[in-house]
C-alpha cells in the first residue's frame, strides 16, 4: 500500500504541475498588458517575474493549506482493516517534517510550473505589452500542406493543435500521465485477482484524483486554446465557417493529442507496474479492458472541451475583430 501510495503521489504531482503550468499559461496571456504597465513605471524585468511568481505562490500556500486539512481529514478513510475493529480510527497528528514537505512541494510546483513563463513575460518589450497584440503562430508548411485537402473542421483543428507546440505537448503529458496510472490500476486488478479491500479503496482514490485533475487539465486547456485563437476563428467565420465547424476543430485539437498520450499510457502503466515490482509475473489486462480505457480518455476529453469550445466559437465575429483592431 505504501508503495501504491508513493507512486499515486508522484503521477498525481506531475499532472497537478501541468495543470498548474496551464493556468499560470493562461493567467500570464491575461496580464500581458500589466507587464507593460509594470515596465513603464520603472520596473525592472527582475521584478516583474517576481511579481508574477509571487502570486502563483500565494495561492499554491494556501492551497497547500487546504491540502493538508482534507488529507489529514481523509488519512483515516484508508487506514488499516483491523483498526475498524476497536472503533473508528482517529486522525493522525501532523508533524513539522509532514507540513513542511507538503507546503515545500507545492511551492516547488508553483515555481517551476510559473518559473518560464514569468521571465518570458518579463523579458517582453514594454511597447508589445502594452500593445497587448496576437501572437503570431508558428507556420508549418508540412501540416499546411496535408491539412489543406481536410474538411473544415478537421483542418481547423489540425492547425489549431500544432498553433501552439508546446501546449501541444503539455496536453499530450497530461493524458499520458493519467492513463498510466489508470492502466498500472488495470494491470493489478489483472495481476493480483484477489485484491485486498484497503489496496483496492487506494486505487480507486488515486484513479479518482487523476481523472479529476485530467478533467481540469482538459477544461482548462480548451479555454485557453478558445482565447488565443479567437483572432483567426472570427476570421474563419467571417469568410463562412460556421461556429459549429469552429467548436468542432477546436475539439478536434484536444483529441489529437489525447489519442497520443492514451496510446502512451499503455506501455507507461506497464513500466509503473514493473520498475518497482520485486517477483512474481505480471499480468497484462485484456485488449477490451485497454480499447474501454482509450475510448473512455477520448470520450472524456471531448465531453470536457466541447463547452469551452462552443462559447469560444460563438463570440460575435465583429466584437472580435474590432477588439484586435483597437
Amino acid at each position: 500500500m505504501q508503495l501504491v501510495l508513493f507512486l499515486g503521489s508522484w503521477l498525481l504531482a506531475l499532472l497537478a504541475t501541468a495543470s498548474v503550468a496551464v493556468l499560470v499559461g493562461g493567467r500570464m496571456a491575461e496580464q500581458t498588458r500589466r507587464v507593460g504597465l509594470l515596465k513603464a513605471v520603472g520596473s525592472t524585468p527582475r521584478l516583474v517575474a517576481v511579481v508574477l511568481m509571487s502570486e502563483n505562490m500565494l495561492v499554491s500556500l494556501l492551497a497547500a493549506g487546504l491540502g493538508l486539512a482534507a488529507g489529514w481529514l481523509a488519512a483515516p478513510l484508508l487506514d488499516a482493516a483491523g483498526a475498524g475493529l476497536v472503533g473508528a480510527p482517529s486522525p493522525p497528528s501532523l508533524s513539522g517534517v509532514t507540513v513542511g514537505l507538503v507546503v515545500g512541494l507545492a511551492m516547488a510546483v508553483a515555481i517551476v510550473a510559473t518559473f518560464v513563463p514569468a521571465i518570458r513575460a518579463a523579458r517582453q518589450s514594454t511597447v508589445a505589452a502594452l500593445e497587448d497584440s496576437a501572437r503570431a503562430p508558428r507556420r508549418w508548411p508540412a501540416v499546411m500542406r496535408l491539412s489543406a485537402h481536410l474538411p473544415a473542421p478537421l483542418l481547423l483543428g489540425a492547425r489549431i493543435a500544432v498553433r501552439r507546440p508546446r501546449r501541444l505537448m503539455l496536453n499530450l503529458f497530461s493524458i499520458a500521465v493519467t492513463a498510466s496510472g489508470l492502466m498500472a490500476v488495470l494491470v493489478v486488478h489483472a495481476t493480483h485477482r484477489s485484491l485486498d479491500p484497503k489496496l483496492g479503496e487506494v486505487t480507486t482514490v488515486i484513479s479518482v484524483m487523476l481523472v479529476i485533475l485530467a478533467a481540469v487539465n482538459a477544461i482548462v486547456i480548451a479555454w485557453t486554446t478558445a482565447l488565443d485563437t479567437r483572432h483567426p476563428a472570427a476570421l474563419a467565420r467571417a469568410l463562412g465557417t460556421t461556429p459549429d465547424q469552429i467548436s468542432t476543430g477546436l475539439s478536434v485539437a484536444q483529441l489529437l493529442p489525447a489519442l497520443a498520450g492514451a496510446l502512451l499510457g499503455i506501455p507507461g502503466g506497464i513500466a509503473i507496474y514493473d520498475v518497482p515490482k520485486t517477483g512474481g509475473p505480471t499480468t497484462i489486462p485484456p485488449v477490451s479492458w485497454l480499447a474501454v480505457m482509450v475510448a473512455g480518455t477520448l470520450l472524456a476529453v471531448a465531453v470536457f472541451t466541447a463547452i469551452p469550445a462552443r462559447i469560444g466559437a460563438r463570440r460575435p465575429v465583429a466584437e472580435v475583430l474590432q477588439a484586435e483592431t483597437t
